[in-house]
Order: C-alpha cells, then structure tokens, then sequence
C-alpha cells in the first residue's frame, strides 16, 4: 500500500535543516515526503543528505508581490499533479504561499506551524499588512499549529483566527531536543581546551554564549551594551566572584545580517573593537561552543519556541531571557535561569553580573538545565505527538 504524501515548506532550507532537523527523516517512515524550499543547491544536498524528495521554489523572506505571485502558480501547479494528502508549512512567507497553493489544489489537510510573529515588533502600515497576511494564512490552513502557549494566546488575543483551528502540539516546540546529541559528556576536557586556546580564551574565563541571527530583534544591540558597561567595571564586589573586568567574554555565534533589522553602527563598532566580544559567525555545529560556555545570554525581543534555549539547557547551560514567549516556557525563574524584561540592557547586565557571580545560584541552575529540558523537550516525544497528529487527521 503506498505511503500518504507529506509536502513540508519553508522559506529558505536552512529551516528545514536546523528547525526541523532529522523530522522529515522521521516521517520518511511513515509517509512519502517531500521538502519544498529556496536555494535550490542547498536544498538538493539537504535531500539527498537525509533521504527525502526536494522541490525548489525560490521565496524571499521580504514584501516582493512579483516573485511572491510567481512562487504561488509553481507551487499550485506541483501541488495539483501531486496531490499530497498533507502539506504542512513553517515560517511566514512560505505559510501564505503555501497554504493559498494548496488551498486552491484541493489538497484536503493543511497545516501551518507558527514559531514567531515578526507583527509582534510592527507598526503603522506594515503591522496593518502582517495582520492580513497572517489571518489570511490561517484561513487558507485546516489547522493551525503555535508553538507555544504565549503565541496560542496572543493569536487568541489579536482575533487572527478562531480558537478551533488552534492546538499546541505535545508542550509546545517545532522540533523538540535531541538531547543525546546536545550532551556535554560528548566533548572531553582536550577538546574544550583545544577550542578554548584557539578563541584566546583563558581557563577562568566566564564565558556568555549568544546563538542565532546578529540582528536587531534578537536583543544583540542591547547584549552587546550591557556586556561592554559591565566588563568595563573594574570587579564585582560582595560575591566569591569569577567574573571580572579581565575574564569575562561574549561569544556570539550566527551569521550577521546586514538587510533585514540591522545592527546599530554602535554596537557593530563595539563587536569590532572590544577584545571580550568573540564572534566567529555561522557555525554547521554550534555544540562545541556551547560546551565551552557557561551561560546563555538571550535577550531576543520575539519568539515562537527558541530551539537555542532548549540546546543550550540541554548542554547543561543556565540561561538569561527575554520575558516572552517560548523563552518563558522554556525558562523557569531561579531554577534554569532568570528572566528578564525585553529591551531592557541594564536589566540584562544585572542578570549577567548575578550569574558570573552568585556561585551559589549559578550551581543550582546548572545542576537543572538539562534535566528540565530532557524531562520536557527530548525530539522523539515532540515528533510521536506530531505524528499521531498527522494519523489523527487522515482518518475519514
């Protein structure tokens, strides 16, 4: 009996890659699964990778009404000589592309998976289109998957659907934590010195760790402040303190962006100039970074689920977060981590200071980053509730 098809899109495959990592491979079991995206290239190797079907449809991630329109006719016309019995799209532009094409190729189940709202930050005008966009790819959608409580809840609030096509999969997250993979007990001493000697990074040296996206939205502007106002501080006073104007570093790890949400010229100069910040760019395996690292700074200002968060716990990192949700799902006040306001630099340098030096807090949340995560997030858990999900809704 052949296998139902399975269509997933995204905008760009990186999504595919690092968002979804290995859940297409999982379905593969189950359905005969395609994954649509951009960067034909990427998205051949990425197929032929982990054993899936690919098709290329080039999207932007900006407004571009022209090549939007033209990605919608080649996806319809896939779509109808397919005939999936389910496509299910991730990030925004594929969501209204997507869910439109199928709309109007009859595909009988679509799903749509929101993991952030980039209205949430808008204004004016372009709030009043991403407010239309985006109650238009939830009427074209079947269901509509948050991925976690606060944007369940936000999407209540803003009246962008009704509240039946809404549901939280499993705890929320797209993709769950390999935590098997993400275990701190795969890297050595030797190997943690090795990377260490190689960023000039000192033994003592307390290490605040950044992943993702070197963009505005991400809190960087206000990371890269707070870092440099408190290392700039000759020592912290009344704690057994590691941290001090010579040991502390900032490792920032990501791409930096230079078209959507830039940086500001003073925290770009501030990156290039101050010897305590390290950025080494995209990296394809953030884990060695992270197990150099004693604490996650992540003062992003939007999120669905942060997958950094959960891998960074899952390393056996604390963590510093935004007030927002996904982050505060994931993070629970003085037990993982500590919570702060978004946008708020000197309440990020103040939780900074607090984890390099209240050693005492600091153990206590090491010692429960990974069993939180492990105990809530771990990947298969997230991708059976998926899959019964998908069982769910095929039968008649």
């Amino acid at each position: 009996m052949a296998k139902p098809k399975l269509i997933r899109i995204t905008t760009v495959p990186m999504s595919l890659e690092k968002l979804l990592e290995g859940q297409l491979g999982f379905m593969q079991q189950y359905f005969e699964v395609t994954g649509i995206s951009g960067d034909q290239e990427k998205l051949k190797v990425l197929g032929e990778t982990h054993g899936y079907n690919t098709y290329h449809i080039e999207m932007t991630r900006q407004i571009t009404p022209w090549a939007d329109l033209k990605a919608l006719v080649k996806l319809y016309k896939f779509l109808k000589n397919e005939k999936p019995s389910i496509v299910h799209t991730h990030t925004p532009k594929a969501g209204i592309v997507g869910m439109l094409a199928a709309r109007i190729a009859g595909v009988p189940i679509r799903l749509h998976t929101v993991a952030g709202l980039p209205l949430m930050e808008a204004t004016g005008k372009k709030r009043s289109l991403l407010d239309f966009v985006e109650k238009r790819t939830y009427r074209f959608a079947t269901k509509v998957y948050p991925n976690s409580q606060g944007l369940y809840d936000f999407i209540l609030a803003e009246k962008l659907t009704q509240p039946e096509k809404l549901k939280i999969i499993g705890k929320g997250s797209s993709n769950g934590i390999n935590t098997s993979y993400f275990n701190p007990k795969l890297f050595t001493e030797t190997q943690k010195t090795s990377l260490r000697q190689e960023l000039k990074i000192k033994k003592n040296d307390f290490v605040f760790i950044f992943v993702g996206r070197l963009v505005g939205d991400k809190g960087i502007n206000e990371l890269v402040e707070a870092f440099s106002v408190m290392s700039k501080q000759s020592s912290v006073k009344n704690f057994n303190s590691r941290l001090t104007t010579q040991n502390s570093r900032l490792l920032l790890v990501g791409p930096l962006e230079t078209e959507l949400d830039p940086l500001q010229p003073a925290t770009l100069q501030e990156i290039e100039e101050n010897p305590n910040i390290l950025s080494v760019g995209y990296q394809q395996d953030v884990r060695p970074y992270l197990a150099i690292s004693d604490a996650l700074a992540f003062p992003s200002y939007r999120e669905g689920f942060p997958n950094v968060v959960m891998q960074a716990g899952a390393m056996g990192l604390p963590a510093i977060v935004s007030d927002i949700n996904g982050c505060n799902e994931i993070i629970i006040e003085v037990e993982n981590g500590i919570i702060i306001p978004p946008k708020d630099s000197f309440a990020l340098e103040k939780a900074m200071l607090t984890l390099g030096s209240d050693k005492q807090l600091y153990t206590k949340l090491q010692q429960n980053a990974r069993e939180m995560i492990c105990s809530r997030y771990e990947q298969e858990l997230v991708w059976e509730a998926l899959l019964e999900e998908y069982r769910r809704l095929l039968k008649p």
